[in-house]
């Protein structure tokens, strides 16, 4: 009797890359993502990165994090994310020199701006659909956006 062991998917560097960055700059000691059957979690200890790839436990919420290498499909199907309505380009603060309107891990209440987009010279409002913690911000200011374009997760 032989057993076969299962295929696993190649990790993709710079998606290790990018949760890396993503876990330095918003000083996380752990992010952990899923796509499809792989899972990887990157693990900060005193400034070293460890990438540990898992297939036994479940996955966890979605990670806080700013720029958009998170797989689509996750950020996607996720509850509660808040998509563009609209192309146009994001801003997260009314004012250059302003402060952001949310930052990862703020409580929002429904009807709070989150950000604007600006379309065709006009700027809208965009406001959270429902109350809860702003868990991942998936877009950079100034950014341009498309329709449906993942822009925020509140949790």
């Amino acid at each position: 009797m032989t057993e076969k062991k299962a295929a696993t998917a190649p990790i993709d560097p710079r998606l290790v890359e990018a949760l890396g960055e993503i876990a330095t700059r918003l000083d996380l000691s752990e992010i952990e993502i899923v796509q499809g059957e792989l899972r990887i979690r990157v693990t900060r200890q005193g400034g070293a990165l460890l990438v540990t790839p898992e297939d036994s436990t479940p996955p966890p919420p979605l990670a806080p994090g700013p720029s958009a290498p998170w797989p689509t499909e996750t950020v996607a199907i996720h509850p509660g994310t808040v998509k563009s309505p609209m192309v146009g380009t994001v801003y997260l603060r009314p004012a250059p020199d302003a402060a952001a309107f949310i930052t990862a891990g703020a409580q929002v209440k429904a009807g709070d701006k989150i950000l604007l987009i600006e379309a065709m010279k006009t700027f809208n409002d965009i406001v959270a659909p429902r109350a809860g913690t702003v868990t991942a911000i998936l877009v950079e200011d100034a950014q341009p956006v498309e329709y449906d374009q993942p822009l925020v997760v509140i949790e």
